[in-house]
């Protein structure tokens, strides 16, 4: 948690409207239009927002909303377009992006960028971490923070035509913070120098850990602001939220946070399948079948991991939006899905069979990967 070198920076690189904007490229007749992708792309139908265009954004439309309410906001809107998730497409895109951050190391260091030098432990003097489709931390050491991060920005640019905001930072929280306040095609520098001067005001919701419903439970407290959390002592917050998350919570208002990155790439704990029915399913039977043909979906991912399944998740969301979750260890590590299915199915006993159901889910967790064990035809762990 210690003060980086002066010269060691925390990058964070945020795609701007990233899904939206890989549609307007494979799409450039959709170029300026209020653009929302989600579900299979009907708004009449189940579904939530996976992300909206800025133009789109004018409008209220957001991540999550449902695909109903969006199409409401946007009724007035004649040029207004819906499109379906592709997720292949935006994973193929997010590798090429992925793939250039960490090429930048070796352009830079060798000099193409003035004031670079090399940072240990990383090829070419840049350590990546993916954090998702559209989003990763670099660690550097440069002399300007700002023209490497317009460096970024051109990098990614040329070798994909998305653009993307940088924020810079001392540890990973301010740098997470400051990508917003770059937001669209800018950059940002949040520190421990400007950290009250910039967050103090604000809503605890502002801090990247903190939801809305731990900012209710602050509120309630009479903590409403950054100021007052990072005011509150660990005491109070422990009496509240736990011995380890209250404290947690001031750290966040203090504004600290993490001074390295991990350039490991990230190893999921496991695989999970999801489906909302566009008539609500009120049959057991139905739901049973429902339930084991997503487990047999779930079944072929952590096969093609080669880590077998010990553990079973079952989600059910009832009408209207009720939604509730129950898990069971399975008897040994499998990969038999006949198994794995009648164990998911199973745990809709512990529900309330009379209610009519919207949403099914199943997930699986894996054994760790030194432990894990390839099945017939799977390939191995390592790879």
């Amino acid at each position: 948690m210690g003060a980086p070198a002066p010269d060691r920076w925390i990058l964070h690189v945020d795609l701007d409207q990233f899904i939206a904007a890989v549609e307007v490229l494979r799409r450039p007749e959709l170029s300026g239009r209020p653009v929302v992708v989600g579900g299979r792309g009907d708004p009449t139908e189940r579904g939530v927002v996976s992300t909206a265009s800025y133009e789109a954004r004018e409008f209220g439309v957001g991540s999550g909303m449902p695909l109903k309410v969006a199409a409401r906001k946007l009724r007035d809107v004649q040029d207004a377009v819906f499109l379906p998730v592709d997720a292949e497409a935006y994973t193929a895109a997010s590798d090429v992006v992925m793939a250039t951050l960490r090429g930048i190391g070796s352009t830079w260091a060798s000099g193409a960028t003035r004031g670079v030098t090399g940072a240990s432990g990383a090829t070419g003097g840049v350590a990546v971490q993916v954090l998702g489709w559209d989003e990763a931390f670099l660690q550097v050491h440069t002399a300007d923070p700002e023209a490497f991060a317009r460096g970024v920005q051109a990098a990614v640019l040329e070798a994909t035509a998305l653009h993307c905001s940088v924020g810079i930072g001392d540890n990973t929280l301010r740098a997470k913070i400051a990508t917003d306040f770059g937001k669209p095609r800018g950059t940002f520098r949040l520190t421990a120098a400007n950290w009250f001067e910039v967050m103090g005001d604000r809503d605890t919701s502002a801090l990247w850990g903190i939801g809305s419903k731990t900012a209710k439970k602050l509120a309630a407290l009479d903590i409403h602001t950054v100021d007052d959390l990072a005011g509150t002592d660990d005491a109070t917050l422990a009496a509240a939220f736990g011995p380890t998350t209250g404290p947690w919570l001031r750290r966040l208002g203090l504004g600290w946070g993490r001074t390295e990155v991990d350039p490991e790439p990230y190893v999921p704990r496991g695989h999970g399948r999801e489906t909302t029915f566009q008539e609500d399913l009120t049959e057991r039977a139905d739901v049973e079948a429902e339930i084991r043909t997503l487990a047999a979906r779930v079944t072929e991912d952590v096969r093609r991991e080669g880590r077998p399944a010990v553990r079973v998740t079952l989600k059910v969301r009832y009408v209207p939006f009720d939604t509730h979750t129950t898990t069971r260890a399975l008897p040994e590590p499998t990969f038999d899905a006949a198994a794995i299915a009648d164990a998911a199915a199973a745990l809709v006993d512990r529900f309330d069979r009379t209610r009519a159901v919207r949403l099914l889910g199943v997930r699986l967790d894996m054994t760790p990967p030194d432990s894990a064990v390839s099945s017939p035809g799977s390939p191995p762990a390592s790879r």
